[in-house]
């Protein structure tokens, strides 16, 4: 099954490799030039947040940093380029404040449509992204542990072609950074195409050998005069007959510095005999202001309704995001 990270309640900062899109209330990169082809950006991120379990008879609550990310990037000649992220939060096991190396690779662009990478990277499967400057609102759908790739160690190989882009990748597992054993690999395909402009549909198939686990994850949006529309469906086969499957609904509103995100999400997870081990759905509103180019404040209300796998809870939180 796929990997399991540090929450926010609820929250995995969902491992999509999909850009962020450009609406108004996005916060905006510097990208400092530091030198001849060499550039530093990043983002500190920071929330408090409560949560109220059903029945518990109390709250839980929370405030603090939740990650401080510096990413080097280097552009060099004969199309080679290479980036590193360092971050401060969590690591990947999710046992506490570190540093370490999220991503470290190194790209070769033979052409202006297709270039290979090789390193660790992000999977690119997934609408909502692995960081908070990529998410419409504060929170994670809560499902990127079953049916979204990880942190991959391998290469990948990407064609981009106007309308339509093509990628594929082979990597040690689809779910965990710290697999290095070559023996079992495996594999990520992916599609995408923009027809028109604002409108994007992405399909992929993800197959891992390791954890025996097969994903069909697909999603489109579309962005106009300030709406943004998302819709994605997951499917996935695990180990010893487990299967689950789940779909998110998004709209966001953008206009100056004020947005406003409703997301619906819903999914359950079966185990090999069929009865079902988790089902969920949760609803969330989130408006967010952007202060200046670079932080953006953002509310979030948020309520799980957990029919099967634990209590119903509720959670409100306030972030702060701040981009360089």
């Amino acid at each position: 099954m796929g990997h399991q990270s540090k929450s926010k309640t609820t929250r995995h900062i969902i491992a999509g490799a999909v850009a962020a899109l450009s609406v108004g209330a996005m916060p905006a990169y510097a990208d400092i030039e530091l030198g001849k082809g060499f550039s530093v950006e990043g983002f500190l991120d920071m929330s408090a947040w409560s949560l109220n379990p059903k029945g518990s008879g109390g709250t839980v609550d929370s405030a603090g940093i939740d990650q401080f990310e510096t990413d080097f990037k280097w552009a060099g000649s004969n199309g080679v380029s290479a980036r590193v992220d360092i971050e401060y939060g969590e690591n990947f096991e999710g046992s506490g404040d570190t540093t370490f190396v999220e991503q470290a690779y190194v790209t070769k662009a033979f052409t202006d449509a297709f270039s290979v990478k090789v390193g660790r990277f992000l999977s690119y499967t997934g609408w909502e992204t692995e960081e908070p400057t990529g998410l419409f609102q504060y929170s994670g759908s809560g499902y990127a542990p079953y049916f979204y790739g990880y942190y991959q160690n391998g290469v990948s190989a990407y064609y981009k072609g106007g309308k339509f882009d093509l990628m594929a990748s082979v990597v040690t597992s689809d779910f965990n950074p710290l697999d290095r054993d070559a023996k079992k690999l495996g594999y990520e395909l992916g599609a995408a195409i923009m027809p028109v402009e604002g409108l994007t549909a992405k399909a992929f198939y993800m197959k891992d050998k390791d954890s025996d686990t097969d994903i069909v994850n697909l999603w489109t949006s579309y962005s106009a005069k300030g709406f943004t529309f998302a819709a994605e469906y997951n499917t996935a086969n695990y180990a010893a007959g487990a299967d689950g499957d789940g779909f998110l609904l998004m709209g966001n509103y953008a206009s100056g510095p004020w947005g406003i995100t409703l997301r619906y999400v819903d999914f359950k997870i079966k185990n090999g005999a069929g009865a079902t081990t988790l089902k969920t759905n949760s609803i969330t509103l989130s408006p967010n202001y952007k202060v200046s180019d670079n932080w953006l404040i953002i509310a979030e209300a948020r309520k799980d309704n957990v029919k099967v796998g634990g209590p119903d809870t509720t959670q409100v939180a306030l972030e702060a995001l701040f981009t360089f």
